[in-house]
């Protein structure tokens, strides 16, 4: 290689000229060394230009690099060697310049036009300008309660006929089921009756009632026609004349300071909310009312006779479970004298009237109350449960014997078929019926109505 040439490639390499056997070993140096041999430029000799393109245009067809020498190192090239190609340059060390510029370019890669295609949602952004005062209609459907003001059906509450008919349903429905399937066009002959005395009797309506039915019904139409509606006014004729006599309001007005009452009745029969309802209604009258938790033996009772208290604004005096409930009933007719309280109404442990133990210590009870009164107990109610059918006129009989019963509640008429039992223990011992419950709450227990417990339980209007 001749000696220009070599000062040429040794200037452009960016060494000296040196002799032809360091050569090799100067362009293998320079090779190493060139990504850190930047200052090529330096030399005035040699003018690179390198076209550059944007990253836009990487997806076109490649275009060589051109180089121009300057003026002066032109002639020492033309006459000894042909121009130099781009190929010889960018195999050796431009090569090497260049991959730092492709090093440099993948940092906004192709993605330089992607993320200039997010702006084209810009146009939509007034878009919902021009709707945003479209969406002022979706106030519409949160203005309109229709559901809240449905509620408003629920205001007319069912008058005390309308819940005892509803409450009677089971029994006037069993009592008109029987009816209709006798008297079906038939004419009355002895054996449709005997059928009607046998309903009636499974209804607990007692045999005297039954009796006075039947007897009701062959006067005078014997052997003709009668139709279903006919027997059931018949029935509830007869059976009013029964209740009529016994259904007589509670009167609590006799002078007695306290009007004592006594609660008394066999367990789950509802002495303690009876006694609670009684103390709403009379609270509602304006007497002032004293509760005493009579039932010792259940925690439960206790509570709920406090909760009542609270409710109708009531003093209750209770004791532990398990304390005496004499000892309990003199302190509650000690503290009602002392407060000079208008009705004093005594809870009393629920207990079977053939259990002689429990009946020993109810008349220990009574004996108790009496050292502060002795004309009290003035009024001595016996709850009864209408579901227990025939055993209701026992319950009478015994508690009658031992706490001198001498007025009835009746309840729970609402879940039996079995409801003409108070009409058998009215005919039988025609004691009181002051008040009769067809539910739990407040308004289903109401003074005894003959003629409305008559109408509901034959299944008249």
């Amino acid at each position: 290689m001749s000696e220009k040439k070599r000062g040429f490639l040794g200037r452009l390499f960016g060494g000296k000229s040196k002799p032809e056997d360091e050569a090799v070993p100067a362009a293998e140096d320079a090779a190493q060394d060139a990504p850190s041999a930047e200052p090529q430029d330096e030399d005035p000799a040699l003018d690179v230009e390198m076209e550059v393109r944007p990253v836009a245009a990487l997806n076109e067809p490649f275009k060589p690099f051109t180089m121009d020498a300057s003026p002066g190192i032109a002639p020492e090239l033309s006459p000894m060697t042909p121009a130099l190609q781009p190929e010889d340059i960018v195999s050796t060390d431009i090569g090497s310049d260049v991959e730092p510029l492709e090093t440099e370019t993948p940092e906004p890669p192709a993605e330089e036009p992607e993320a200039s295609q997010p702006e084209a949602p810009a146009p939509e952004t007034p878009a919902p300008e021009a709707h945003t005062p479209e969406t002022a209609s979706v106030p519409d459907p949160v203005i309109t309660p229709t559901p809240v003001e449905e509620p408003a059906a629920e205001e007319p509450k069912l008058s005390w006929f309308q819940r005892l008919k509803a409450g009677l349903s089971r029994s006037s429905a069993s009592l008109t089921e029987g009816i209709s399937s006798i008297f079906t066009k038939r004419k009355l002959d002895a054996s449709m009756l005997e059928e009607l005395e046998d309903i009636l009797i499974q209804a607990d309506l007692g045999v005297d009632t039954a009796m006075a039915i039947t007897e009701r019904l062959s006067d005078g139409r014997y052997n003709k026609e009668i139709s279903p509606e006919e027997v059931r006014e018949i029935l509830a004729e007869e059976v009013e004349k029964v209740l009529a006599p016994v259904a007589t309001p509670l009167d609590l007005d006799t002078g007695k300071k306290p009007h004592v009452v006594l609660m008394v009745g066999v367990n789950g029969t509802g002495k303690t909310t009876t006694i609670g309802k009684l103390s709403q209604k009379l609270r509602s009258e304006g007497k002032t009312v004293m509760l005493a938790a009579g039932d010792t033996f259940r925690a439960a009772a206790v509570e709920q006779l406090k909760i009542w208290g609270e409710r109708t604004g009531a003093e209750v005096i209770s004791r532990d479970t398990g304390a005496d409930a004499a000892g309990l009933a003199y302190d509650a007719m000690k503290e009602a004298k002392a407060k000079d309280v208008d009705v004093l109404l005594v809870d009393t442990a629920g207990r079977l009237q053939n259990k002689a133990e429990l009946m020993d210590e109810l008349e220990k009870v009574i004996r108790v109350i009496k050292k502060h009164d002795p004309e009290a107990p003035h009024t001595v109610l016996l709850t009864l449960d209408a579901t227990t059918g025939q055993n209701a006129l026992n319950q009478v009989e015994i508690f009658g014997k031992v706490a001198g019963v001498n007025g009835l509640v009746m309840t729970k008429l609402d879940g039996t078929a079995r409801g003409g039992i108070l009409v058998a223990i009215s005919a039988k011992y025609a004691l009181p019926v002051h008040f009769i419950g067809v539910g739990e709450g407040v308004a289903d227990l109401e003074p005894f109505s003959a003629k409305e417990f008559a109408s509901a339980i034959a299944g008249m209007a």
